[in-house]
């Protein structure tokens, strides 16, 4: 177990390290130069575009640049702004990162359990109407772009609150312009509810047919016969064996899902003005504002293979045959 963990550590280091190096050489290349996107039309004279360079290292081999960038992001220091009063993207994008993560854990809290549960119903009845219904409404959830479910939720709930919607404990707001960064997760619940079904239908529909899929595969193998034959009880065959190993598979669909919430939701944070990590990336690109692009792609990639890493130990610790294999 601690070679499978030691190479796997080797090749999250690995593929942070290859990740950073491009998407330091990307935004290097883009069309302008960093000086001028800084200073702006204004105040781009030869002579302020080369105190600009000397000041962020630019007039150094791009070597040089990479290990200083690459060393100051480690250490915590991820620049400043080009935009506004040129303030340090770290405490934002922290703040981001919070917002994304309420709206993370809340879809994940409706989302996993609903998707697991039809998953394992529809494998355990293939074939028949049960199965048909959930993987024909499954299917249509994973067809659905987030922009027109987040929409219909907008009409069909936060707009018509009073026309039959008010037996809920809160008010649904179809807006998180007013939302309160540092309000508790249940207070901050009327704003990000909306935003969480949105991605709640994605993620049902994905998870419930990996389940169902799962399930189906496991009921074919020879183990699940033989308990049978030696007189083991229907249910304590499905508890017991089939769900452990049809499960395992969805671990690792959970974990590229955290990553996905909380690398930011850009659409559904978009359409709801959630101030999450994907609109500040949004707004980062239509102001071309190069250091917090770098910050926000480095952050998400670092918590995708991260999610992911720990989502492989789980997978291993689980399933032994992964490190025999291994």
């Amino acid at each position: 177990m601690s070679r499978y963990i030691l190479r796997r550590f080797i090749f999250f280091g690995l593929t942070l390290i290859l990740t950073s190096v491009l998407i330091f050489i990307l935004t290097r290349i883009l069309p302008g130069d960093v000086c001028s996107i800084k200073l702006g039309g204004t105040e781009a004279t030869p002579e302020t575009i080369a105190a600009c360079e000397r000041d962020l290292g630019l007039d150094q081999p791009l070597p040089i640049q990479y290990i200083n960038w690459a060393t100051n992001f480690a250490q915590g220091d991820w620049g400043n702004s080009f935009v506004g009063n040129e303030s340090p993207i770290r405490p934002e994008l922290m703040q981001r990162l919070e917002n994304s993560g309420r709206l993370a854990l809340l879809t994940l809290i409706i989302s996993v359990p609903l998707a697991i549960l039809l998953g394992i119903v529809a494998g355990l009845n293939e074939g028949n109407f049960i199965d048909a219904t959930i993987s024909i409404a499954t299917l249509s959830f994973v067809s659905l772009p987030e922009f027109v479910t987040s929409i219909f939720l907008i009409n069909t709930i936060a707009l018509n609150w009073s026309q039959g919607w008010d037996w809920l404990p809160f008010e649904l707001r179809a807006s998180a312009r007013q939302f309160d960064p540092n309000s508790s997760f249940v207070d901050s619940l009327p704003y990000i509810i909306l935003p969480a079904l949105s991605a709640t239908f994605v993620l049902v529909g994905y998870i419930t047919r990996l389940t169902r899929a799962g399930v189906i595969e496991e009921l074919k193998q020879d183990y699940v016969r033989t308990a049978e034959l030696k007189g083991m009880p229907y249910w304590q065959v499905i508890s017991k064996h089939v769900l452990r190993n049809a499960l395992l598979p969805t671990i690792t669909i959970i974990a590229i899902s955290i990553g996905w919430l909380m690398s930011g939701l850009v659409v559904v944070e978009q359409v709801f003005q959630y101030q999450g990590v994907g609109l500040y990336l949004l707004n980062g690109i239509s102001r071309r504002d190069l250091p917090r692009i770098q910050a926000v792609i480095m952050v998400t990639v670092f918590i995708f293979l991260m999610v992911n890493f720990l989502a492989d130990l789980l997978y291993a610790y689980l399933n032994p045959r992964i490190r025999l294999d291994q």
